[in-house]
């Protein structure tokens, strides 16, 4: 019997079921269940395949519902961060309150820190002040990656933190299964033979949602990193395929270094199955306080709400005269689009820039399909020529600025864990928007006769994947 004759009858069967499980049980958002709908029914040997890897949710859903619960227990005195919220909001204006107010009220209530800050735009520095950071390490590193590539960048990482954890530190590594799915084996081996700890945040390998796409670092309590850039060469600028690399990443030296470390130690509980929050340890006093106020926001799927997309949101509707946002990945869902067009009409100058090329696929022609509307209602894009630009930042006024991990999209917003730090002061924000404007030198403006001008095939390959922006 051949029994290749009975696969197509197999899929279409299959295909049936998962329609009737995305229909009747998923409950996802309704743009999205059309996506998936037209998939399956259209491709339906390729959308079972995509559908695998991209769609199914209930299993992950109830792992992440525990991880919720988890988390509720172990949260920050919420009582004593009301009283220190109370004190110090009065320092600021109203639109830094209500953006203030919003944060302290997600899954995770975050009080407002004072810090020194020190805003990187290449890998090269970054590393270097980071690298440094754990070579003077004296307790501890925790630190979580979600790409940590196995090139030279990526051997000289774990080289140090393998030496660190020899010399009687204590080593913490957090790194996503996806993302570090090049990782040498043997490398996390010497790190573990050394005394250093290592542990994948997700083990669903096939599995594209639900990734740690955080990239933070602690160092013995005092010093915190996060942002956009991973650890591998190519984020020196020393890829062939990107050239240039373009990025944003934060260093912090104060209080709000507490709030970095405990949503390490909160996914490193979820992560490796323990529990080190009770441990006061890694919460030294912070003999030093910078100027800076910082709130850090975390958000995933394990969250009630969309914190971070809410913030952008507060953010964008609260601007009086500019909003300037740099995004790899421009795939709003309609509440940002329609908060960015609505604004743009206002009279606010909005300005977006995106990459020139894309990393993904798709995902060029998903960041040019919402472009247009964006143009019509009065903002104005830019393309970044000089490289790749992966920078993830989003200010308003020259007042507020946010830096992280959280991509101006769908899968952000919704699917991935991210972390971002909200930042109240006008000197390092009117500084971002200093580079903001340089960066503006080294790309090109997308006009509405520039768009016009575009080919037929790109306007093919843009409705197609403005189809399928909800599941990109």
């Amino acid at each position: 019997m051949n029994y290749l004759s009975f696969l197509p009858t197999g899929i279409i069967i299959l295909n049936i079921v998962f329609i009737i499980l995305l229909i009747f049980f998923e409950r996802k958002d309704p743009t999205v269940t059309w996506a998936w709908l037209l998939i399956l029914t259209l491709i339906p040997v390729l959308g079972f395949i995509l559908y695998l890897f991209l769609g199914l949710t209930p299993k992950k859903r109830k792992v992440f519902q525990r991880k919720r619960e988890e988390d509720e227990v172990k949260k920050y005195d919420k009582k004593l961060i009301s009283a220190e919220l109370n004190q110090r909001i009065t320092e600021f204006d109203h639109l830094e309150q209500s953006i203030i107010r919003l944060a302290s009220k997600n899954d995770l209530p975050t009080g407002i820190g004072y810090n020194q800050l020190q805003i990187y735009t290449s890998g090269r520095e970054k590393f270097a002040d980071l690298f440094e950071d754990i070579k003077n390490a004296r307790k501890f590193v925790h630190a979580n990656y979600y790409i940590i590539n196995d090139d030279r960048l990526g051997d000289q990482f774990m080289r140090l933190l393998t030496k660190k954890a020899a010399e009687g530190v204590e080593v913490r590594l957090i790194y996503d299964r996806m993302g570090c799915r090049n990782l040498s084996r043997y490398s996390i081996y010497k790190l573990e033979d050394a005394g250093g700890k290592a542990v994948p945040f997700a083990p669903f390998v096939l599995d594209m949602n639900y990734r740690n796409h955080r990239k933070n670092v602690v160092v013995d309590g005092k010093i915190g990193y996060l942002g956009g850039i991973n650890i591998g060469c190519e984020y020196l600028g020393q890829s062939s395929r990107f050239g240039d690399w373009r990025d944003t990443h934060l260093r912090l030296k104060g209080e709000s270094v507490d709030s970095l470390q405990y949503r390490f130690l909160l996914d490193w509980n979820f992560a490796a199955g323990s529990d080190l929050l009770r441990q006061q340890k890694y919460f030294p006093p912070k003999k030093f306080k910078g100027d800076s106020p910082v709130q850090i926001v975390s958000s995933g799927p394990d969250s009630k709400d969309a914190e971070i997309k809410s913030l952008f949101l507060k953010m964008i509707y609260g601007a009086e005269k500019s909003v300037n946002i740099q995004t790899p990945y421009f795939i709003p869902d309609q509440s940002i689009l329609e908060a960015l067009k609505l604004m743009a009409r206002s009279g606010v100058d909005v300005k977006i820039m995106i990459p020139d090329r894309g990393d993904q696929p798709f995902v060029y022609a998903a960041n040019n399909s919402f472009v247009g509307e964006i143009l019509d209602a009065g903002a104005r894009c830019y393309r970044y020529t000089k490289g790749f630009l992966h920078s993830k930042t989003i200010c308003i006024d020259s007042r507020v600025l946010s830096i992280g991990t959280t991509n101006m999209d769908v899968r952000s917003f919704k699917l991935n864990f991210e972390i971002n730090a909200f930042i109240y002061d006008k000197e390092r924000s009117e500084y971002h928007d200093r580079i903001f404007a340089k960066d503006i030198e080294n790309s090109e403006e997308i006009t509405k006769r520039v768009y016009q001008k575009r080919g037929w095939k790109m306007k093919v390959e843009e409705s197609v994947s403005r189809l399928l922006s909800p599941i990109l």
